[in-house]
């Protein structure tokens, strides 16, 4: 459970990073459908950019502890949640977004359960952490 948990935090940490520095690097062109929206959108776009590339990093850095702290992925899981009931509630006030954006919302609906669970089997291990070293060590 921990290496699951480790791998799939550090995937999440460098593709949020990565998509953190994308908006920052192409501002609306980055947002699918908002290439128009204008520079008060590209300045706030670029801005979360840079807040998505931190965000990545926290979770970049709670991969690499050891054991992986339950609670630093609870709270980082929680807040992509968020995100995701951000965009539900957008659709309730505004209507069906762009494709692409329906399915971001899926995967941030989805995703943060699996946190949750991987984090709660993390913490219930000895030691909290179940990467036990080879036989012999």
């Amino acid at each position: 459970m921990a290496r699951a948990l480790r791998l799939l935090a550090q995937l999440m940490g460098f593709a949020c990073a990565a998509i953190g520095l994308l908006h920052v690097a192409l501002g609306n062109a980055a947002i699918p459908g908002a290439g128009s929206a204008g520079t008060t959108v590209d300045s706030w776009g670029r801005f979360m950019g840079a807040s998505f590339v931190g965000y990545g990093l926290a979770w970049i850095w709670t991969a690499r502890q050891r054991p992986i702290p339950a609670q630093a992925v609870r709270w980082l899981a929680g807040v992509f949640l968020l995100g995701g009931v951000g965009r539900v509630v957008s659709l309730a006030v505004h209507g069906w977004p762009q494709w692409f954006q329906i399915a971001l919302a899926v995967i941030e609906l989805g995703l943060p359960p699996v946190f949750f669970w991987l984090a709660d089997a993390q913490q219930r291990t000895p030691r909290g952490d179940a990467e036990a070293l080879p036989a012999g060590r």
